[in-house]
């Protein structure tokens, strides 16, 4: 007699609970030596490793991504369920984003579920995706078809509440490059070309753009070359922005607007200008089928769900393009209360190695395998899920005619 959804859900917790201490100490290990986009080697390798010791079959440097990795575990005809793992850490202040306790929940569900492995027919994925934070590790491995025989996917991102059905705005990165003429700035500035006041001149047109843009939007930017000395004039600079709004083609429509203000920038300067649309991060769509169950799961293991604030501010993931591919959800753990110090901060960096964050961590695996127990028995989710994202996602999506990444 087949064991009930009831009983693998409790083998799962106890098994997770047994092999606590391992998992801790790889989120520890990620946690200490944090690895920036698409250097992440040691982080994917151990993760990967610990796929392949628990009977994985794991292709490495898929998608052309040296450190993504796919490890698959297959019984029989089913659904394909995906946990994906993130490992990548913030320059300059390392796990602050907790994508140590990401990775290693994803690794932890995956092992849970090959613990139980004859009881489930179907096929698990760990699907290991790089650069979350700087290179759309999501976005290029979803444009290079690694999705595209997985039926949902889940992931768990912690924070300072338990959510399940929060949503992200839609993000892109661009990047401006001026290219001027070299003079001496005080023995002929006249046979100099500015290339920094071109870039300057960006910041100062999109400034005054803001005034007619709706408040869901965000404009900010860095310069990362302006010049070589003060008393030459620069021939050369670089700037990077990232442009967000509430959904992709809204984001899209402000994309339009700055690269205008870039190429106005530059003709008063007298330069020339080279725009590059270097990423998109869609808008994310929790899915509601996916976001009850794990909502039913995580509290079932001790964390109380709210809803998200409708007014809440937001970031942005490349979850979103995955979410506008297939079933998925993104939900949130807490690792700090509201108020001591959100992602992207030393305080959460701190958070993501405490005991606070270990425990979240555990919570989160068991939640993780435990909704792919429901996926895994119940097909019949599988299917009230894909029609839940047919209603809502658009095939014809300005975002999903681009192509940023190639073959």
């Amino acid at each position: 007699m087949a064991a009930s959804p009831n009983d693998l859900k409790a083998r799962i917790i106890d098994y997770i609970d047994e092999i606590g201490p391992r998992l801790i100490h790889i989120s520890q290990t990620i946690h200490a030596n944090p690895e920036l986009a698409f250097e992440e080697f040691e982080s994917s390798k151990l993760l990967a490793d610990t796929a392949e010791s628990h009977g994985y079959a794991v292709e490495r440097g898929v998608g052309g991504l040296p450190t993504a990795f796919v490890a698959t575990s297959a019984n029989g005809r089913g659904p394909t369920i995906a946990f994906l793992a993130e490992y990548d850490a913030l320059p300059g202040l390392g796990h602050a984003c907790g994508h140590n306790i990401i990775g290693t929940a994803a690794t932890g569900a995956a092992l849970a579920i090959q613990a139980i492995r004859d009881e489930l027919h179907g096929t698990v994925k760990l699907i290991g995706t790089p650069a979350e934070e700087r290179g759309g590790g999501k976005a290029i491995l979803a444009e290079r078809g690694i999705f595209a025989d997985v039926d949902a996917a889940m992931m768990i991102h912690p924070g300072a509440k338990a959510m399940v059905a929060r949503g992200s705005i839609a993000s892109n990165s661009l990047v401006f490059e001026f290219h001027g003429k070299a003079a001496h700035a005080a023995a002929a500035p006249d046979q100099g070309i500015n290339a920094l006041d071109a870039c300057i001149q960006t910041f100062n047109n999109i400034n005054a753009l803001r005034q007619h843009l709706t408040p869901d939007v965000r404009i900010h930017a860095i310069i990362t070359h302006g010049g070589k000395a003060p008393n030459i004039v620069p021939d050369y600079a670089r700037a990077e922005f990232s442009v967000r709004a509430a959904t992709s083609d809204e984001s899209l429509d402000v994309v339009e607007k700055v690269i205008r203000c870039a190429e106005a920038g530059a003709l008063a300067a007298g330069a020339t200008m080279k725009a590059t649309h270097q990423r998109h991060y869609a808008h994310r769509i929790p899915n509601p089928t996916l976001a009850r169950l794990f909502a039913e799961n995580v509290g079932a293991v001790g964390e109380t769900v709210v809803s998200p604030d409708p007014n809440e501010r937001k970031g942005s993931s490349d979850m979103g393009n995955v979410s506008h591919l297939l079933p998925a959800i993104h939900p949130y753990i807490p690792i700090i209360d509201p108020g001591e110090g959100g992602p992207h901060t030393p305080e959460f960096a701190v958070a993501a190695a405490s005991e606070r964050g270990n425990q979240a961590l555990l919570r989160a695996a068991k939640a993780l395998a435990m909704t792919a127990v429901d996926l895994l028995t119940q097909p019949e989710l599988v299917e009230q899920a894909k029609a839940e994202l047919a209603a809502v996602a658009n095939p014809n999506a300005r975002w999903r005619q681009m192509r940023f990444f190639g073959e």
